[in-house]
């Protein structure tokens, strides 16, 4: 294993892979680079990368490096896969499937892998789903379709019942391909096989078009979603310039993270506020929303405002209700805004139209763009690498271009958040020329 060298008072990181034994048998990979366990990637954590970290020290990190093992932990011709894709849908997941299927199939000469339909629900006897046989000449072409092929579902089911139906269909290995609720679900399934003492291996492949599972910079299909938001984001700033004072309204996703927001933002550069849920604003006031909105419509005439579904949530009232995900109702922060503006602009006698543009579910149901596709292919083969190595409780991700193996623990520690004192937050700030919004927090909001 690669030494870890943290050593941080206030984060506590381990690097360390768990496996489920010495792997013996040789690999049936011809022509092939081996990677070794104690061949690791070098990794330092700053506070531009992770809130956690107060000072300035950088924190040396070194993870397993991804690939071909020469020594397997399974006999593959023997070994049974399963596949199963939760939570919501997102660009690339039909091409992670495609790549775990060929490269257990071509690569390994697995028995079979099965897809499991519709999440962990298909695990579960009582709601009757059928289980699929994977093979190549079935989803030779999936990658040119938007969402799963295996269909999806939120929500908790029983950890011990999952294992039941792992022991019953003989499963050697499984991947997850989820957010983080599935990453979780996924350590507390590990936990379930330990106690059993079971030799199956679980690996994570990280899905969150919101990009905030934590230590991963970018997830499969962010740069898709950013792609589709750039071309709403333009479409509302071609409605603002129609009409005089026209507002440009466009919510994109981030329940607790606005990425797609700034990232598009920062792309287009056609965007005068970007709101986000890291960062509450003032609505009322000099330096509030409402102020700014209408000095930037007396002096250019139009406008554009990007909102992350989660932003603002401190000016509305608690749903109290969370979803099948066990996650927090929003408030509808995209009507809360339409009703303030009509109500300031009309007390002030300003003319102006607003357009909304909602493309969420557009976004998220696209297939993946070129670049996303060679992610997602190097994600599927690597995870079949490391669980016919006998790797398990881990996820294979990419940093600084390099493909690793992330403990699943490290992964599942808080969402990944923008960190709004970076110099990425920074940058999104000068693009949007919004540096004269005030912090919520250091001003009165009426």
């Amino acid at each position: 294993m690669p030494k870890n060298r943290t050593q941080n008072k206030e984060l506590k990181i381990s690097t360390v892979i768990p496996t489920l034994g010495a792997p013996k048998i040789p690999s049936p990979l011809a022509a092939c680079k081996f990677e070794t366990d104690e061949r690791g990637v070098d990794f330092y954590l700053d506070n531009e990368l992770h809130e956690d970290i107060t000072n300035d020290q950088p924190i040396p990190l070194c993870f397993e490096k991804a690939g071909p093992r020469q020594h397997l932990f399974f006999d593959t011709p023997k070994a049974k896969c399963a596949i199963v894709t939760c939570g919501g849908l997102c660009p690339g997941i039909n091409e992670v499937i495609r790549s775990i299927v060929m490269a257990a199939f071509h690569n390994y000469h697995v028995s079979s892998v099965l897809g499991i339909k519709y999440g962990l629900e298909g695990f579960i006897p009582k709601y009757g789903h059928d289980v699929v046989e994977l093979v190549p000449q079935m989803i030779s072409h999936i990658h040119l379709l938007g969402g799963t092929i295996l269909g999806s579902s939120r929500g908790p089911q029983s950890t011990e019942e999952v294992v039941d139906a792992l022991e019953r269909l003989n499963i050697s290995c499984l991947f997850m391909i989820g957010g983080d609720g599935t990453m979780k679900a996924a350590s507390a399934i590990v936990d379930e096989v330990t106690k059993r003492m079971l030799k199956i291996s679980v690996i994570g492949v990280p899905k969150t078009i919101d990009n905030d599972i934590d230590f991963i910079p970018q997830t499969f299909g962010f740069e898709t979603a950013v792609d589709k938001a750039t071309e709403a984001i333009q479409c509302a700033h071609t409605e603002a310039q129609g009409s005089m004072n026209g507002v440009g309204l466009v919510k994109l996703m981030g329940r607790e993270s606005g990425f797609i927001a700034a990232h598009a933002s920062l792309s287009l550069k056609e965007v005068n506020f970007v709101l986000i849920p890291e960062k509450d604003f003032a609505l009322y006031g000099e330096g509030g929303l409402l102020e700014n909105l209408e000095k930037r419509l007396l002096t250019r005439r139009h406008a554009v405002i990007v909102v992350a579904e989660g932003a603002g949530q401190h000016l509305l009232s608690d749903t109290n209700l969370t979803d099948a995900s066990g996650n927090k109702v929003l408030g509808d922060i995209m009507g809360f805004l339409k009703k303030e503006i009509h109500s300031y602009m009309t007390e002030r006698n300003v003319p102006y139209t607003l357009k909304l543009i909602d493309p969420s579910y557009i976004i998220r149901s696209v297939p993946a763009n070129a670049n996303d596709r060679v992610y997602c292919g190097f994600l599927g083969q690597n995870a079949v690498h490391a669980a016919m190595a006998g790797k398990t409780a881990m996820v294979v991700s990419k940093l600084m271009d390099r493909f690793v193996h992330l403990p699943l623990r490290l992964v599942t520690r808080k969402r990944r958040r923008i960190n709004t004192r970076s110099d990425y937050w920074r940058a999104v700030i000068e693009s949007t020329g919004q540096s004269t919004l005030i912090d919520f927090h250091n001003h009165y909001c009426e």
